[in-house]
Parts: structure tokens; sequence; C-alpha cells
């Protein structure tokens, strides 16, 4: 299995901008909470949540591109064909058929909706938002608009709770806020 030093080398020379970096972390932590949640391989897990996104600076303007280009670069590197397909569902490029599949797909737009909610308040940080916030957030269908309410609500096919899956979610990227820079 790819290493997570191996895997931030192959960031490194394939994305430029801050912000997905700091995406690609953040949903990285999602992922290794929901790992922990349903006792699951953290690593691997995690990695799916790091490497999920290596091809969007390559991608942008083709999105039906997205994920494929992830999921062929990552052949030649020990990348399980579990996390290359895990890749392959966020993008709804498969199925959802597994755990880790159903967990990458609703982690990748919370990570953002997070960092939208942390933003819209000037001085604050992720230790300083609360569920109820992002949950009354969540109803407004103007704020964030990126990231999909949808896909947020599959976190049911994991058997959580709306409200459960924001909190760990927003317990993980607390843990890595100065990373983060919030």
């Amino acid at each position: 299995m790819i290493s997570r030093e191996k895997s931030l080398e192959l960031i490194k020379k394939n994305v430029k901008k801050k912000n997905i970096l700091k995406h690609m972390l953040a949903t990285e932590a999602v992922m290794r909470e929901l790992a922990r949640k349903f006792g699951e391989d953290e690593e691997r897990w995690g990695i799916a949540g790091l490497l999920h996104d290596l091809d969007y600076e390559y991608t942008f303007d083709s999105p039906e591109k997205h994920g494929l280009m992830t999921a062929e670069m990552l052949k030649e590197y020990d990348v399980p064909e579990d996390v290359r397909n895990a890749i392959l569902a966020h993008c709804e490029k498969k199925d959802r058929e597994t755990l880790m599949e159903k967990a990458i797909y609703a982690a990748d737009p919370v990570t953002g909706f997070i960092v939208a909610a942390v933003l819209i308040r000037k001085g604050t940080k992720l230790k300083d938002l609360t569920v109820d916030f992002l949950k009354n957030r969540f109803k407004e269908k103007s704020f964030a608009r990126g990231a999909s309410r949808e896909k947020m609500s599959s976190c049911e096919d994991l058997g959580l709770s709306l409200d459960e899956f924001l909190a760990l979610s927003l317990k993980a990227m607390q843990t890595i806020s100065e990373e983060l820079g919030l």
C-alpha cells in the first residue's frame, strides 16, 4: 500500500493550488475519523481521502475525466483497487457499493461546507463552530452552493444521521486546524 509520505509527494507534484491541497487533507481527516467509527482500516481510508482529487487541476475543464485520471495515475503505485474504486465513487464514476465508497462520497462535500461555515464568520476558527450552526447553514440553499446537500445527506447510507456526520466531520477537521489554517 502506498504510504502517506509517498502520497504527499504525488500531491506536491500534481497539485499546485493550496485550497485543493487543504481540501484533500480535510477529506483525509474525515475519512480517517469515519474509519475509526466503523472499525475499518484507517490508513487505507485516509489515503483514499488524501488522493481523491489528485487529478483535479488537470480535469477542471473536463469533469467527465475527473477521478478516472487519478485512478489511472495510481495504478503504477501500490494503491489497492478498493482505494481506487472509492476515488471513482466520490465523483460518480462508479456505483457506491462498499462502506468506503459511500463514506468518501459524503465526506468530499462536507469539508468544503465546513470551511465555508468558518469563513462567513470573521474571526471564527474551526474550534468555534457547532453542529447547530452547521445544521442551520445546511438548510440555507444559497449557502455553500457547491457543497451538495444530497451527497452530504447520503451519510444515512452509512447509518449516520446528519447530526452525527456533521459532528464527526467537524471533530476530524478540528484535529488538523493548523494545517488547514482554520
